[in-house]
This record gives C-alpha cells, structure tokens and sequence, in this order.
C-alpha cells in the first residue's frame, strides 16, 4: 500500500473508518462522570479545602460535607470538575488546622455549595487550583 493508496479515494476512506473502529485514533470525549479513586479524591479534596481556607477572610476554618459531583477529565494530567458542600467549622483558622473539627451550629452556621476545575498530575504530586466558585447552600 504504498503511493497508489493515495490515488484511491474509497480505499484509503476504508482504511481511515478500520482505524477509526480498531482504535488507532484517540476520542476526545471531555469530562466524564466517573467515580476518584479513593486516593485521588481525598488528596484532590484536601488541596481544595486548603487553598478554600488560605484565600478565605473568614474567622473560622471550613471543611468538606459532601462530595457532591465529581468529573474528570484525562489530558497531560488529570482534570477534576467537582461539586462540594462545605460548612463552617469552630475551630479559628489561627488555631488549628484539623480536618476533623465540629461544624459550627445555629448562629454561626454556615454552608457553601462549591464547583471547582482543578489540574492535576497525582503521580508526581502536583495539584492547580485553576477555577472555584462557591455559594451559600
């Protein structure tokens, strides 16, 4: 099949559609729902929760509820779109950084709905927080 395959139209479209169906070209499908890894959600999450926090003006810490929705996307790393809702925590960010403190009730009480694209290389540990959005919830 050298030059002459060129100079066939119909073969060489056959030739394209038998690729095609065996797989030799890559699909570009975007986002899928796909379930993380236990693994990548939870280092995934904890990266989101810290920058969340760092950038925060607020007196106390939040932390994640509910992992809500949670897309990824294959490219050079991973990329995650995901949804959580995260509450406000009564431990004071100057204090502590535990994950694992009491969320505030009544007065206090406050809970944010949030989507964020994050990029990610997990093999080498590498986390971009490239977009986030939150709103009460």
């Amino acid at each position: 099949m050298g030059v002459g395959c060129w100079r066939n139209p119909p073969l060489l479209l056959v030739a394209l559609v038998l690729a095609a169906k065996l797989g030799y070209f890559q699909r570009w499908e975007g986002f899928q729902e796909m379930p993380m890894s236990k693994k990548n959600m939870n280092s995934t999450l904890n990266f989101f929760i810290q920058s969340y926090n760092n950038a925060s003006n607020d007196t106390y810490l939040f932390r994640i509820q509910k992992l809500i929705r949670s897309q990824m996307q294959l490219t050079t790393g991973v990329e995650y779109m995901v949804t959580v809702k995260i509450g406000r925590t009564k431990c004071k960010r100057s204090e502590t950084k535990n994950s694992t403190c009491p969320l505030q009730s009544k007065k206090l009480r406050k809970t944010l709905i949030c989507e964020f694209l994050m990029y990610t290389v997990p093999w080498v540990n590498y986390y971009q927080l490239w977009n986030n959005s939150c709103l009460e919830g």
